[in-house]
């Protein structure tokens, strides 16, 4: 009996088919098995612990002695009967609707699971880039593209198993897609944007963009063919239809900018001033924990504007792609520790009030010192005044600000956009 055995499988496995009959057979047995423990993991909640466990070595069982006789049907090996026999019958068994439907429905499943897997296997890297930003796009629209191909695949071999002629069956679906077609002109013109924003490379997931001049802004969490959708800063989240964008306005591609800007007051030695915005500016450019966003040197544009409330100067800085949020803010903390430190003032907004040419009288009023009674205590002197200062000379003159350090922040800025930080 082995020696009969051994001719009939070595006479079998040379033949192609025989291998290829093998393969299919083996993916099969898989994609059932899997449909078996998805089931099986759906009844947990609900059935003992050991009885599921017991379910799934049985349907392990199963499955392996089911495929061991297939394929000694297919190999041709009569030395084996039982096997042969049981493989011969469930031939005959798949032949039917039922188990076709069962199979087409398992290879389904283990199709969409594995597109899944493989697209989170996809991680791009954690530097910003237009690399990083393309990877994450077109892994979600291909995952989805795949997904939807495995379900039309799958619901017209559903419908050839149960005997329909799927051929005539398209042909009347594509006449009713057409008809419907001219009534959701909106549904095409949304796949053909989205289409034309993937080939260009428009924009993607991850990148910061404005709809619509200003109507809409946030970060992009999602992109396909039909939608963007948009998450604003306060955490809501914007689904935009493709079709209805007409501008978009990206603040991170290729390369961002920072509009450094400061006002001072019309008093201040501008020329001092300017020396000290190209210092802090510099200074920022040099920081070993900022330089390597930088893409070039500060260009220190000067007096820019002359303002009602004061003279502004602007520097621009040239940096990578979604950090100039932060640097922005570094640089207005640091450019106002160093106005303070060299006595310029950062102007307040002032008014002007014209009382015309008559005079005016102005009446100073003293409030009335309470008599003293016995028995009251005595009311503290006041302080004497410094030597050589009148007293009252310094009343109104604020108290000199404590020296703080510039280059180190006692908080890392936030890479977070805000809608001012779009302001030029």
């Amino acid at each position: 009996m082995l020696e009969q055995l051994t001719e009939q499988f070595l006479q079998s496995i040379q033949t192609p088919r025989a291998w290829v009959g093998l393969a299919v057979t083996l993916v099969v047995a898989y994609a059932l098995y899997r449909f078996g423990r998805t089931l099986l993991r759906s009844l947990e909640r609900h059935l003992p612990a050991r009885l599921v466990w017991g379910l799934k070595w049985m349907w392990l069982l199963l499955v392996g002695v089911g495929w061991l006789a297939v394929a000694a049907h297919l190999l041709q090996l009569s030395a084996l009967p039982f096997l042969y026999e049981y493989g011969q019958g469930i031939a005959a068994w798949f032949g039917h609707s039922a188990a076709q439907t069962l199979v087409v429905v398992a290879i389904a499943l283990i199709a969409w699971n594995l597109v899944g897997a493989l697209a989170h296997r996809i991680v791009p890297d954690d530097e910003f880039n237009r690399r990083t930003v393309r990877v994450q796009t077109l892994k979600g629209v291909i995952e989805s593209t795949l997904k939807v191909a495995i379900v039309i695949i799958s619901v017209i071999a559903v419908i050839q198993s149960l005997g329909v002629n799927a051929t005539s069956l398209l042909a009347g679906v594509s006449v009713l897609g057409l008809a419907v077609s001219f009534g959701a002109q909106s549904l095409v013109k949304d796949l053909f944007s989205g289409f034309f924003i993937l080939l260009e490379d428009q924009y993607g997931v991850g990148d910061v963009i404005t709809v619509n001049t200003g109507l809409l802004s946030g970060n992009v969490e999602k992109l396909n063919l039909r939608m963007t959708a948009l998450r604003g800063l306060d955490g809501t989240l914007h689904i935009i239809p493709n079709g209805q964008i007409n501008t978009v306005s990206v603040s991170s591609k290729d390369w961002s900018r920072v509009v450094a800007t400061v006002d001072v007051t019309y008093s201040a030695n501008l020329n001092d001033a300017l020396r000290v915005l190209k210092a802090v500016s510099d200074e920022l450019a040099a920081d070993p924990e900022w330089k390597h966003f930088f893409l070039d040197a500060p260009d220190i544009q000067g007096v820019t504007q002359l303002a009602p409330d004061g003279v502004t100067l602007r520097a621009l800085f040239k940096v990578q792609p979604k950090s100039q949020y932060a640097i922005g803010r570094e640089f207005n903390r640091r450019i106002k520790i160093a106005m303070d430190q060299a006595g310029i003032s950062i102007p307040s907004p002032q008014r002007h009030l014209n009382f015309g040419d008559g005079p005016v009288e102005i009446r100073l009023v003293r409030d009335p010192v309470p008599a003293r009674t016995p028995g009251s205590p005595d009311t503290p002197a006041p302080a004497a005044a410094p030597s050589g200062h009148a007293p009252g000379l310094d009343a109104g003159k604020a108290a000199p600000l404590p020296e703080q350090e510039r280059t180190q922040a006692p908080i890392t800025p936030s890479m977070t956009r805000d809608a001012e930080d779009d302001r030029s």
